[in-house]
């Protein structure tokens, strides 16, 4: 009978166990939890945003009060400049900045439109100015004033720009010498065209229904003889109505669309914006 063979173990093939104080274990556990922060959970580094981009302005808060944002808010920032929309006017401004931790923000240009929130447009222009500390957060950016106020917002989705044919854009100001004046009361909301895939022309004045046909050659937009019926058209409504039949007929209007909005403008500075109207409209 063949006795197995029993090899000894020896003390340096048994694997070795050190006594970790409690402490040190603690702080071993807080290290490894530390080395594992700003990552994602496929274990890379989490980016946070660049403040330079588009932006959807989501609140304010201003005087212990919060103001929800339009859905038309943003701004587009660049390394220098910032194009932006407080709701319904819209606006430029210069932007310096300071790293990625602040940046002053010097106003320029901006509609003088008369719109519904008033409040929400006045505040955001009053904040949106001076030296302003930049909070990141992953898909969202925070601007905060020196007496604490705050410009919350998130990261814009990709806005795809309106086709000029087959929608229907309501006409929502008039330009003149630089300046976007809303339509009045009476008037808003009436004054509508759509430019169909051949070009015809159909839709409202304001009061008057009309039709016409379109030349696009480019950038720009020629609308031939307008044809409208024979209402007559008093007040205000009647002067938009006067306003938008001389504008058509005065011959290429330079077209310019972002997102929703439309801009018809004449060489002598007149023009109108539109708005491309939604799903639910």
């Amino acid at each position: 009978m063949v006795e197995p063979l029993h090899h000894p173990v020896r003390p340096r093939d048994m694997p070795t166990f050190r006594h970790v104080p409690a402490p040190t274990a603690l702080a071993l556990v807080l290290a490894l939890a530390l080395a594992g922060c700003g990552r994602a959970a496929d274990g890379r580094s989490a980016q946070l945003p660049d403040p330079v981009g588009s932006w959807a302005v989501e609140s304010l808060t201003t005087g212990g009060r919060t103001l929800h944002a339009p859905e038309t808010a943003h701004l587009d920032i660049g390394r220098n400049q910032v194009k932006g929309n407080y709701g319904c006017n819209g606006f430029t401004a210069v932007a310096a900045f300071a790293g990625s931790s602040a940046v002053t923000v010097t106003p320029g240009a901006s509609t003088t439109m008369a719109c519904p929130d008033m409040e929400f447009e006045t505040a955001f222009a009053k904040l949106f100015q001076g030296k302003l500390v930049i909070d990141r957060g992953p898909d969202r950016l925070t601007l905060k004033t020196a007496d604490g106020s705050t410009i919350a917002m998130t990261s814009a989705p990709a806005i795809t720009d309106a086709p000029l044919t087959t929608t229907e854009w309501t006409v929502e100001s008039l330009v003149s010498g630089g300046t976007a004046a809303s339509l009045p009361g009476e008037a808003a909301g009436k004054a509508w065209f759509t430019i169909a895939p051949d070009l015809a022309v159909s839709g409202n004045l304001g009061c008057n229904r009309f039709s016409a046909r379109a030349t696009v050659d480019g950038s720009t937009v020629t609308f031939g003889p307008l044809t409208s019926t024979k209402m007559a058209c008093e007040g205000p409504v009647g002067e938009v109505e006067r306003t938008l039949t001389e504008l058509f007929g005065s011959g290429p209007l330079t077209a310019k669309i972002e997102g929703r909005t439309l801009t018809l403008t004449a060489p002598d500075g007149r023009g109108l914006t539109a708005k491309a109207a939604s799903a639910a409209e």
